[in-house]
């Protein structure tokens, strides 16, 4: 049995293999999100001329969206925008989008967020595999 958490996973995923990490990239992005929407929150509440307040916070912001990066590539993913993963299936990605609760959504490589279609499309365009077959 492999371990869903190993560092540097692999690069190449099934369906499966996915939608058994999500948990795992749902609770990290919730987590970097809520203290990213905190930090936005006391930038809305200070006042004017609090220019290097700000900045400050600014960074803090940023350090926390590089951590939420960094973190999801380790375990195999590819951060592609704020919020968003994709997870390379060798043909193109399968995509999520915080806070989706599953993988939903396929697109090719040169498509993008805006190819994205239904993963039920894409799964049933591709030959049965033994470890896809249960789905």
């Amino acid at each position: 049995m492999s371990n869903l958490v190993e560092l540097n996973r692999q690069k190449i995923f099934t369906y499966s293999d996915a939608q058994c990490l999500l948990p795992v990239i749902f609770r990290i992005t919730r987590q970097q999100s809520e203290r990213v929407e905190a930090h936005i929150q006391r930038i809305e509440s200070l006042g004017s001329n609090q220019d290097k307040l700000i900045n400050g916070i600014e960074a803090e912001i940023n350090s926390e969206v590089q951590s939420w990066q960094e973190k999801l590539k380790k375990l195999g993913a590819q951060p592609k925008g704020l919020w968003v993963a994709d997870f390379d299936s060798g043909d193109g990605y399968f995509c999520w989008k915080y806070p989706e609760t599953k993988i939903e959504f396929w697109h090719r490589y040169a498509d993008g967020f805006s190819g994205r279609i239904p993963i039920e499309k894409y799964l049933k365009s591709q030959p049965v595999q033994a470890s896809e077959a249960s789905l």
